[in-house]
């Protein structure tokens, strides 16, 4: 029998490299899921920061977990309290209507993963009320049971027409319970199933949803899990906050939910929120999340949109929503601009406060100018010169940013150098800034394949810087084509770096912005004082290189330090 061939010795390479590089990704996931596990709040943008090679993966994989854990611990407490023989099924029923303790429960009206909702009289006060059933009642694991009376006790502290108020708090046949005042009408949610809002009726009911959950920051609740059906609206149009499940004090030194979960609805809840940074979510969350309701008043769709709750979660993480006048074009323009500005994905770039947010919807309603069409100039620059989320790549090429500002430096001076001894060969130019530039480019780009792999938006950079090589290059034989005297077409040097920092603007941080520009001026600048125009596009590059280089290896030390 022949034997089967034996792979390659490149083959073997690449499968090792694999090898290894699961490796260490696992390594790292381990180390998070772990510290996640003893109680810790690992920090997943630390480890992006310290390898951040792995940060697509990571995120996708953390992003995976957290939510599967969030609802594979409901669904493991369901399952826990179905099977057993001596408790009651997770789908709690009464025959209604009937009579529990001081209250007649008259009919269904809402129903949850932890909780269900009852129309109902209260006999010795002769009111109508909502009453609120934890499921599982005395089954019900301790998380479900303190956090059930955390909602009451959080609402309880809060007296506001906007929101709904808590008027008793008990336990009911083994039950926990609280009562509420019962709201005619029906929710924000099931008036979004027929499409868009009228603008002005969705800026009144948002403004005041905006007011209500003002009320709640000032007394240290935060909602964390504002969305239309969490809105009721009663007979005379008039929305009233309810459902504070997920509530949180400001001041809690310690939480109900696990470190690192992900607490909210993966369409509504903010991008600190799906990334797990508990610590980070504050009013600015639910100023976000009241952004998505609006956006939805708007368009009739969430922000976003996907196959599942992990697509969603890194949707909210990475991408910008659509603007909502290209889903319908008759939405209106301002409050588009007030929807976008509360999508804002920083949380200093979205309004101060939910008070800041119903002044603007106010603003609209008065057919005054709103704050987020103009804009504070300095929010406009924060927002040009802010590091996208691809920023952190950086730190892989900090080091090899510096080498590179001194190769650079040294090349021109050496063609200023050829240049001012008269030589005139085409070919000594072409062979340095090819033959030399082209083995320092294969040396940088090895050093980093040491470092670890190559990530797609580093392959795009790599890609466009080598186009600049490429078109610097096809220089020296365009003079010659031409009959240009040799470097007569220097100053193109600055426009083709100035072009490729531009990019990596977009694609990496707005701070770029400043060496395009410097690079554009250098090429006029050469283009003046020919006899020393390689000598200032070598200073001028050297410094647009070191700085930012000098910058994230500074970054990636201390991100390596932090994860020691």
């Amino acid at each position: 029998m022949p034997e089967s061939p034996k792979p390659s010795g490149s083959t073997s390479a690449f499968e090792h490299e694999a090898d290894e590089r699961e490796l260490q990704l696992a390594t790292i996931f381990s180390e998070l899921s772990d510290r996640s596990a003893r109680g810790e709040s690992p920090s997943l943008q630390q480890a992006i920061n310290a390898h951040p090679e792995f940060e697509q993966e990571l995120r996708e994989l953390w992003g995976a977990v957290m939510l599967a854990d969030a609802v594979g611990t409901q669904v493991n407490e369901q399952l826990t309290s179905e099977f057993r023989s001596d408790a009651p099924v997770a789908t709690f029923s009464l025959d209604l209507p009937c009579q529990i303790g001081d209250y007649e429960l008259q009919e269904e009206i809402g129903r949850g993963g932890m909780g269900v909702v009852f129309r109902a009289n209260q006999l010795s006060l002769k009111r109508e009320v909502a009453l609120k059933m934890l499921l599982r009642g005395d089954l019900a694991s301790t998380a479900d049971a303190a956090r059930f009376r955390q909602e009451a006790e959080s609402v309880a502290r809060l007296n506001h027409s906007g929101i709904v108020p808590v008027y008793e708090f008990g336990e009911l046949d083994g039950r926990p319970f609280f009562s509420m005042k019962y709201v005619e009408g029906e929710t924000l949610q099931q008036m979004l199933l027929h499409g868009p809002l009228p603008p002005r009726y969705a800026a009144r009911v948002l403004a005041a949803v905006a007011r209500a959950v003002h009320y709640a920051h000032e007394r240290g609740v935060l909602h964390r899990d504002l969305k239309p059906s969490n809105i009721l609206i009663d007979r005379q149009g008039n929305p009233h906050v309810t459902d504070f499940g997920l509530a949180r004090r400001m001041t809690d030194a310690a939480t109900l939910t696990k470190s690192g979960a992900v607490l909210g609805t993966p369409a509504y809840m903010a991008p600190e929120q799906a990334a797990g940074n508990r610590g980070d979510v504050g009013p600015s969350s639910d100023v976000y999340s009241i952004g998505t309701v609006l956006y939805q008043t708007l368009t009739g769709r969430p922000p976003f949109q996907a196959a599942s709750p992990v697509d969603v979660v890194l949707m909210v993480l990475e991408q910008e929503p659509l603007p909502p006048r290209m889903l319908n074009p008759k939405a209106e323009r301002d409050l588009s601009m007030v929807a976008l500005r509360c999508l804002q994905k920083p949380p200093d770039l979205r309004y101060d406060s939910a008070m800041g947010l119903a002044e603007d919807l106010e603003a609209f309603l008065a057919d005054e100018p709103v704050a987020a069409r103009s804009g504070q100039l300095s929010q406009i620059v924060a927002r040009w010169f802010r590091d996208t989320h691809n920023a952190v790549v950086l730190q892989n090429w900090g080091l090899l940013w510096m080498w590179h500002s001194l190769v650079l430096l040294v090349v021109c001076l050496m063609t200023n150098t050829l240049d001012w001894f008269g030589y005139k060969n085409p070919w000594h130019y072409f062979f340095l800034w090819t033959a030399g530039l082209g083995a320092w480019a294969g040396v940088f780009w090895w050093v980093r394949q040491r470092m670890g792999p190559v990530t797609f938006v580093e392959r795009q950079i790599a890609h466009t810087w080598a186009a600049s090589m490429v078109s610097i290059a096809l220089l020296f034989p365009i003079e010659h084509f031409l009959g240009m005297g040799v470097l007569t077409l220097s100053p193109m040097l600055g426009l083709s770096s100035g072009m490729v920092f531009l990019v990596k603007a977009g694609m990496l941080t707005g701070t770029f912005y400043f060496q395009a520009l410097a690079l554009f001026a250098s090429s006029i600048a050469m283009a003046i004082w020919p006899d020393f125009a390689h000598a200032i596009f070598g200073v001028v590059s050297a410094v647009c290189f070191f700085v930012p280089g000098w910058k994230y290896h500074k970054q990636r030390k201390a991100s390596l330090l932090d994860s020691a």
